[in-house]
């Protein structure tokens, strides 16, 4: 457990890549395996579920401490992080636990969850006296699921590829899945990870899929793209769905659906099982699972006089309520039907097709979707334009379709791994957000290096137009990212100086700050106070040219609604 504290400690105290690469592979060739598996699982975002409640966490720690709760809840507001806040007032104790990461987590706290309170009470503090303060720090991170440091799944690949003396493709490769809850780290998963290249290891890869190729953001004008991209002939063009990207996998007389955060979601959509029978051995499809109408629309548009198989996709709220669920009954799996849209073919007959060509790949997904012959399996439909500016045309119609814009991909290129260029490129040239004025009405302190200012902001507008006799701020979003450092200063000492009252953690400040707000999406909502939900709302910019009178209101959104 030290060695890993210790590998936080450096990780978390530099922002040199190269720095943290050295202290990773420094850790992995002196660690054991077991201990190995699980800093692999968490250095790359593995976050198995909460092992005791905060409630519990918070009592023991003023319990021992001895301090008065209110001092305690002071202490956390003013550090910012639950963990850091119980390892600095608890009595500091001298290392004296020799035990591995692995030990800790599968002999001392995986047994924590779901035990009773009493027994909590009993055996936390017998183990935190165990650990010096950084490791205690970590410790509580790993019981509350709250583990992260500045490092990406494609650094800690970089840095096991480097010290096994393997190409980081195909570290990444077995990496896919490794998170997943089903997948516990084990010594022996581990020695797989960096083991010597064999010939027949694609031929044991059972269920696994293979690392997505992520697309790079397109935001220049249309007159730019035939300088930057060349012509729109040598693009394939497609709609960009709004659902879940996933890649299905045939093999072994087994059918396996993992979503794009390596995630087995299988049984989450037991409509596509039917597609075992009809997929070939040794197939795997890259898509889109989408919420379907089973009626499709007989009416085409302005732009395509055939009827666009984007008119039958339902909007990505209706599935999202289908995710949450914990389980899927009748009424929903009705409801909510889903299909997948393929659109890349990455195994063919058990052989390894990524380095083929888009073009090769395009051509054979059509073919085994049109074998396979199930309704659930559509393709994705390629789109056709005289040059950039025809293709930004029909793009207008991206939010009457239900998509967020389109997607190019070079006729020539390759599936690579993650968002990289070497392989191949791909772009995602999405539609501009929606976006309102909206009032700063919250505020929350931040974590990590924000933990000292108030960076977590909840956003209202009017509930009523600017004639109306009596009106009323309705909060309806809340976002934290978009500002910059200096501006995130500046608006931290405006909410100090307007706070009004606060609850627990956050702080009602007087209405004063106006902010472009933008999202993606936009859905009725009955859990919110304002009657709609947004999806993936971040500050565009600060509108210190409008008054808090100038915001938008409900009926803005609404309008967006339609």
């Amino acid at each position: 457990m030290k060695a890993f504290a210790d590998l936080y400690a450096e990780l978390d105290a530099t922002t040199s890549s190269n720095a943290k690469l050295a202290a990773m592979q420094h850790y992995f060739a002196e660690a054991a395996p077991e201990d190995a598996a699980w800093a692999v699982y968490f250095l790359s975002c593995g976050r198995p579920r909460q092992l005791v409640p905060v409630r519990i966490l918070r009592e023991l720690a003023v319990e021992i401490s001895g301090l008065a709760p209110w001092l305690f809840e002071e202490s956390y507001q003013a550090v910012g992080d639950l963990a850091e806040t119980i390892s600095l007032v608890l009595p500091e104790a001298l290392h004296s636990s020799n035990d591995g990461l692995a030990v800790w987590i599968e002999d001392k706290l995986l047994p924590l969850r779901g035990e009773t309170p009493q027994v909590l009470a009993e055996r936390l503090p017998a183990l935190w006296s165990q650990l010096d303060r950084q490791s205690l720090m970590l410790c509580i991170k790993l019981i509350t699921g709250s583990f992260r440091v500045g490092v990406s799944k494609l650094l800690v690949t970089r840095a096991l590829a480097a010290m096994a003396g393997l190409d980081s493709k195909r570290v990444a490769q077995r990496l896919v899945g490794y998170t997943d809850l089903s997948n516990r780290p084990s010594a022996l998963g581990y020695l797989k990870l960096i083991a010597a290249e064999s010939s027949d290891e694609h031929a044991k890869r059972g269920g696994q899929p293979y690392p997505f190729f992520l697309a790079h953001a397109l935001s220049q004008p249309v007159e730019q793209f035939e300088a930057l991209l060349g012509p729109a002939s040598d693009w394939q063009v497609e709609w960009k769905w709004d659902g879940i990207r996933a890649q299905v996998v045939k093999r072994d007389g087994r059918l396996w659906i993992w979503s794009r955060g390596e995630e087995l979601v299988t049984e989450r959509f037991p409509e596509l099982d039917s597609l075992v029978h009809c997929l070939p051995e040794g197939t795997v499809i890259d898509g889109e699972i989408v919420a379907w109408k089973t009626e499709q629309p007989t009416t085409g548009d302005a732009f395509n006089p055939h009827p666009p198989a984007s008119l039958a996709v339902k909007p990505f709220a209706l599935l999202q309520q289908r995710i949450g669920r914990k389980t899927l009954d009748k009424k929903i799996l009705e409801e909510v039907p889903v299909v997948i849209l393929a659109y890349d073919l990455l195994e063919w007959q058990g052989e390894d097709w990524r380095n083929q060509p888009q073009s090769r790949r395009r051509t054979q997904l059509e073919h085994v979707v049109t074998r396979c012959n199930n309704p659930v399996l559509l393709i994705s439909p390629v789109l056709t334009g005289e040059d950039w500016f025809d293709l930004a045309r029909q793009r207008q119609a991206s939010r009457k379709l239900g998509v967020e814009g389109m997607m190019l991909k070079a006729w020539d290129a390759l599936y690579g791994v993650g968002r990289t260029k070497d392989m191949g490129v791909w772009w995602k040239w999405k539609v501009d957000p929606f976006s309102v004025d909206a009032v700063l009405i919250y505020a929350q302190r931040g974590h990590g290096r924000r933990a000292s200012l108030y960076s977590d902001f909840t956003f209202a507008v009017w509930d009523g137009p600017p004639d109306a006799s009596e009106r009323a701020l309705v909060p309806f979003a809340k976002a934290y990212s978009g500002l910059t450092d200096e501006e995130m200063r500046q608006v931290d000492s405006i909410v100090r100086k307007t706070t009004v009252e606060t609850f627990g953690p956050v702080s009602s400040v007087t209405p004063s700050l106006v902010f472009e707000l933008g999202f993606e999406g936009i859905a009725l909502s009955k859990r919110h106070k304002s009657g709609i939900a947004v999806r993936f709302p971040r500050m565009l910019r600060w509108r210190q040219d409008k008054s808090v009178e100038e915001a938008d209101n409900l009926g803005t959104l609404q309008d967006l609604l339609g």
